[in-house]
């Protein structure tokens, strides 16, 4: 199991509780599967409203309701305290880090967490030792997401979203993020599946490589109006699947 390999990745904590969940949890339902087209970010004009509060958004976050085939968990002090501290080498590349590791990006009035988990799929009562070894190494690829709500007021919202845009542009060559004391190489950032939702919205694959084992998550940002989700998802085997149901669920609640 790659769990050193997790704790060297940006989102430190939530990586390795998500997935750790993950692995505890059954269900007869299998993730979510993404396309594969290029990744979109197109803008929109929104009238401005008034910010919300920490309060306020953490009852728009995806709850098991929305979701029953994850599951769903708030981010803990410590989680949240973590996401604080993240840094990394390149300042222009802040962003990205902080939109991986549960932070806001600049300015934000109010912020809510939550991870939710995709459920793996149980072996049948009657399956074989080798058959329920597969199931528990499935379990381990399972996709984890940590999703963060910040609002703004005026359009710190769209600067937000367009400081994470040129950052996608100005970081595709790599940089390293850290957070908790533990660091990530990024080796690369580019365009992940297509994403269609809210007034605009990106989605990368960012791959990094810890101690030579490599790392594919996947990024999502999606602004709705004055308030910006951003979708940091890891899996303990390395590969992350963009996580399109919590996508279109956590959208779905922003309305």
């Amino acid at each position: 199991m790659r769990t050193a390999l997790v704790r060297r990745t940006v989102l430190t904590a939530s990586a390795v509780s998500l997935a750790l969940l993950a692995t505890a949890c059954g269900s007869d339902k299998a993730d979510t599967k993404a396309d594969a087209k290029p990744s979109a970010g197109a803008t929109s004009a929104a009238p401005a409203a008034k910010a919300k509060t920490d309060a306020e958004l953490a009852g728009l976050l995806v709850a098991q309701a929305d979701l029953p085939e994850h599951v769903i968990k708030p981010a803990t002090p410590e989680e949240s305290a973590a996401a604080a501290g993240a840094t990394s080498d390149k300042p222009e590349c802040l962003p990205l880090v902080k939109a991986q590791a549960m932070a806001p990006v600049g300015s934000a009035a109010g912020t809510a967490r939550v991870k939710a988990a995709a459920k793996p799929k149980e072996p049948a009562a009657n399956a074989s030792a080798e058959e329920k070894l597969k199931a528990a190494m499935d379990a381990l690829g399972t996709t984890a997401t940590a999703v963060t709500l910040t609002s703004y007021e005026g359009k710190g919202a769209e600067e937000a979203f367009a400081t994470l845009k040129a950052a996608g542009t100005a970081c595709a060559g790599g940089y390293t993020g850290s957070q908790g004391g533990e660091g990530l190489k990024i080796e690369k950032l580019t365009p992940g599946a297509s994403v269609t939702a809210g007034d605009a919205a990106l989605a990368y694959t960012v791959v990094g490589d810890a101690d030579g084992d490599k790392l594919s998550m996947e990024l999502v940002v999606v602004r709705k109006g004055n308030t910006l989700a951003t979708f940091s998802a890891v899996s303990l085997t390395g590969t992350a699947e963009q996580p399109k149901a919590v996508v279109d669920a956590q959208v779905k609640k922003l309305g």
